[in-house]
């Protein structure tokens, strides 16, 4: 669901950056953070805004406006997607800026937060006028970013080929190749294994924490999946495969599909890549897109956009176990409505991490050019997610509160310690 077409009660917050903002507010409170320190934390330290303009294969030239946004850098270089979406805000990208700083200090990786967006709408556009708006973005942005500054990745509709077109353009412009420039690349250009699957296998492994500690077992665990982009689609293949759970329900952004008995995932994947969509798949029922959100499920995986599940249609939610795969999808109001009826949420700054933690490595590997195995990359992001899960875990259970606000306080306890150490210059 996008951000303009989301509904919701009149009197919700819906704005990105302001959600954002209230959830650094509750961490806050219970670490009773001076003013001084919050006015740090919470507002960004840079927003670039600049207009791309792309000759188009017709020939007329059209004018986008693209964002970099960078958060917070207390604990090292900003780092963080680049979205081509028609819906991209400044105030969506300034928010998922501030979420990435969060979510790279629960993991306890160093960066600080930054994010990336064009306004576009990249399902119309050529592959010729893509690699055209890419490379003039990543020229706008360049005096910004850089391996040591600000590392961006793949996001919403951009993937390992818009990465190597910004690396090879940040390349031309400085006059050597800047393979760290950004992750999420193509294994011939310093991409890391695993990075592909990396916020779907991240994901499962925080689930495997939040089934332990609930007695909850996955095999045969019915599952709900609302996006089939990257995330969710290797989701729903790693907890089918490995875990033997049964996803029950998927939606893409053009339609949703149900079997109470399972959908068959590796038919699911054929029949999108063969038709763009999953509607019409065989041995499923079409259901509304949105509908993927309320059928009775043991884990529901929130996978598309923000804002998918607020306090009109949070009472039809029946999942037992929530993992949000994609940023900001359960807004603050309806946060509290599923904590008071005992489901588990695991939220995005911890739940979505293992992308930024496998770019975190892929990094690391850049600039040591020594490059990892699969199964070093898996196994030490399996070790860091199960430590996170326990640091958010134990700060919950400490402060009697939700496994959101639990994260917000390891992260912006450690955000808050970095900067009180550093001080502030001059």
């Amino acid at each position: 669901m996008s951000l303009q077409t989301a509904t919701a009660a009149p009197a919700e917050e819906l704005n990105p950056f302001k959600i954002a903002q209230q959830q650094f507010e509750i961490a806050a409170n219970y670490l009773d953070l001076d003013d001084s320190m919050r006015q740090v934390l919470k507002n960004a330290k840079r927003q670039l805004v600049v207009s791309i303009p792309v000759k188009m294969d017709g020939g007329q030239v059209c004018v986008f406006e693209g964002y970099r946004v960078q958060h917070n850098v207390a604990r090292g270089p900003a780092k963080g997607g680049i979205r081509f979406h028609p819906g991209v805000t400044l105030d969506e990208v300034k928010a998922l800026a501030s979420w990435m700083t969060w979510k790279c200090a629960t993991v306890g990786i160093p960066y600080g937060g930054g994010k990336g967006g064009v306004v576009c709408d990249p399902k119309s556009m050529s592959k010729g006028e893509l690699e055209r708006l890419t490379r003039r973005y990543a020229f706008e942005i360049a005096p910004i970013i850089g391996p040591d500054r600000d590392i961006p990745a793949p996001d919403v509709y951009t993937d390992e080929q818009t990465m190597a077109w910004i690396m090879d353009t940040i390349s031309m412009v400085r006059g050597h190749t800047e393979l760290g420039v950004v992750t999420g690349k193509p294994i011939a250009l310093g991409g890391s294994q695993g990075r592909g699957e990396a916020t779907a296998r991240g994901c499962l492994y925080a689930v495997r924490e939040a089934c332990r500690v609930r007695g909850i077992t996955l095999r045969d665990a019915r599952v709900a999946i609302h996006g089939f982009g990257n995330a969710g689609a290797n989701f729903a293949r790693l907890v089918s495969s490995e875990d033997g759970a049964r996803v029950v329900a998927i939606a893409d952004s053009r339609a949703g599909v149900y079997n109470e008995h399972g959908i068959g995932v590796q038919a699911a994947l054929r029949h999108k890549a063969e038709t763009g969509t999953v509607a019409g798949l065989h041995n499923a029922e079409p259901i509304p897109r949105d509908e993927v959100l309320e059928v009775e499920c043991d884990l529901l995986c929130p996978a598309a956009l923000e804002n998918s599940i607020t306090l009109a249609n949070v009472e039809r939610v029946r999942a037992r176990i929530i993992a949000e795969l994609a940023n900001g999808p359960v807004t603050p109001a309806a946060d509290r409505v599923l904590f008071d009826r005992g489901v588990f949420l695991l939220p995005d700054i911890l739940a979505n991490a293992g992308g930024v933690t496998v770019s975190y490595y892929e990094w690391v590997q850049d600039q040591y050019s020594y490059f990892w195995t699969e199964d070093r990359v898996r196994d030490t992001l399996e070790q860091t997610m199960r430590t996170a899960f326990a640091d958010v875990y134990a700060a919950a259970e400490r402060f009697r509160t939700d496994m959101r606000a639990g994260a917000y306080v390891v992260a912006v306890s450690r955000v808050a310690e970095a900067t009180s150490v550093r001080g502030i210059f001059p």
